[in-house]
């Protein structure tokens, strides 16, 4: 079944197949649907396909497995999905017959999921090796293992058979990292989307109003649009909450003085949004906040400077770093030189995360992080975010007055171009000035400095 409540382009999942096909080798790898989640008793959740599963084969419902082979003149691709139930699609809608699926999801066959345990053995017989990962679903669990048994004794008699057992994420995260024209559609509307309900949102931000409030403005303009939903749990942190970096309770009553911490995306057609912005309650920034806010700014945009293709992912974390630990030793947080809070990490106190991760069909999308032992070079139509923060806890007695229990963070989402990179997200402000005025604050002038 494919959903049709919300329009986009159209996927290519065979030229996805394709191009998994020379890394699968004379592998095969099972993939399972993601099972129905339920909050309690029989009260489902909203369902979430797997997304590799809905990456490669476009299928989004659960109880069903897709198995691939990879052998150069058997490949293969077949879907074990479930059968025709009239009491389950009296609660949950109508089922198509396997052969529909097979010729709308473009499957060599489709069978019915009860007949995986009996017709998967021959498919998996002479597989050099099964990618699939154990635990995550009991039928497959059981055809994987019996598979490698018989595989063993095979390979003992006649040399061939599937022996080994490997993660599929080592086979996929690479194929996922770079984004064909439609998956970067789907990024630009999640994005889009989701500018335009933090647009209608943050001016909500006042002393005296709830999190919550923020939360459901958030969500409610996300779905408005033609979002499935919150990609994430969506995080509005007002004062020290800003300090805890995935408060997601949003409970907590937003003070006049405040920084307040928004963390929120859209999911469109399953692609996730992610944008961070950090907002007065007082309408304006001012004072050691304007400066704290500032330092996470000049962060953000040194690196996005060196965002580009060919460069590594790490200089863009060591470009904010840097910026960051001078920032700190400028307010009086830190009491060394930049050399010494660079090679000590003193900055990791207040700034503990990375600046960067990948983006897609999962919020923290998978894709290197190191290869062959370094860092990844960035590649036209990779998807990353840029989000440096500053969380100063409330207990810390060493620093400045008026600092402590403070929260900023900027969160960006990036698509690496063939001569750069674009900001998907630049339509929300993040500039002192552009935040007042979206606040309805009146900006205060920034300090003179000397020429």
């Amino acid at each position: 079944m494919v959903r049709t409540g919300n329009s986009g382009p159209t996927f290519d999942y065979s030229a996805r197949r394709q191009a998994l096909y020379p890394r699968l080798g004379r592998g095969a790898l099972l993939l399972p649907a993601a099972p129905v989640r339920y909050k309690n008793a029989d009260s489902e959740y909203r369902y979430r396909p797997d997304s590799e599963l809905l990456y490669l084969t476009g299928w989004d419902q659960p109880d069903a497995v897709a198995l691939i082979r990879g052998f150069a003149s058997e490949r293969r691709f077949v879907l074990f999905v479930p059968k025709r139930d009239a009491k389950a699609e009296l609660w949950s809608g109508v089922r198509s017959e396997p052969e529909e699926c097979a010729e709308r999801f473009g499957a060599d066959a489709a069978y019915p999921i009860d007949e995986l345990a009996t017709r998967a053995p021959a498919l998996l017989a002479d597989a050099s090796e099964i990618w699939y990962r154990l635990g995550t679903s009991g039928r497959c669990d059981r055809v994987v293992r019996a598979a490698l048994g018989r595989g063993r004794a095979r390979r003992v008699r006649e040399g061939r058979g599937p022996g080994l057992l490997a993660d599929p994420g080592a086979l996929l995260d690479g194929v996922r990292a770079v984004k064909d024209p439609a998956e970067i559609e789907c990024l630009r509307q999640a994005a889009d989307i989701t500018v335009e309900a933090f647009r209608e949102a943050l001016p909500l931000v006042r002393g005296g109003a709830g999190e919550w409030e923020i939360e459901a403005a958030l969500e409610g303009g996300f779905r408005a649009r033609g979002a499935d939903g919150p990609a994430f749990a969506t995080i509005v942190a007002a004062g020290a909450n800003a300090c805890t970096l995935h408060y997601a309770a949003n409970s907590g009553r937003i003070e006049e003085g405040d920084l307040v911490v928004v963390d929120a995306g859209a999911e469109f057609r399953s692609y996730a949004a992610d944008i961070t912005r950090t907002v007065p309650a007082s309408g304006t920034l001012s004072g050691l906040r304007r400066d704290l806010y500032e330092v996470v700014l000049a962060a953000r945009g040194a690196a996005l400077g060196v965002c580009a293709p060919g460069a590594e992912l790490d200089c863009v974390h060591r470009a904010a770093t840097r910026v960051i630990a001078s920032g700190l030793i400028d307010l009086g947080v830190l009491d060394s030189s930049l050399d010494e809070a660079l090679e000590t990490r003193s900055y990791r106190r207040y700034f503990p995360h990375r600046t960067s991760h990948w983006l897609g069909l999962d919020t923290h999308d998978p894709g290197p992080y190191r290869r062959d032992g370094g860092p990844p070079t960035l590649l036209p139509s990779m998807f990353l975010t840029v989000e440096p923060g500053l969380y100063l806890p409330p207990d810390d007695r060493d620093l400045p007055d008026g600092l402590a229990g403070c929260g900023v963070r900027i969160e960006d989402e990036v698509l690496i171009t063939t001569t750069g990179a674009e900001v998907l997200t630049a339509g929300l402000p993040i500039e002192v000035e552009g935040l007042d005025e979206l606040m309805g604050g009146s900006p205060e002038p920034a300090t003179p400095t000397d020429p």
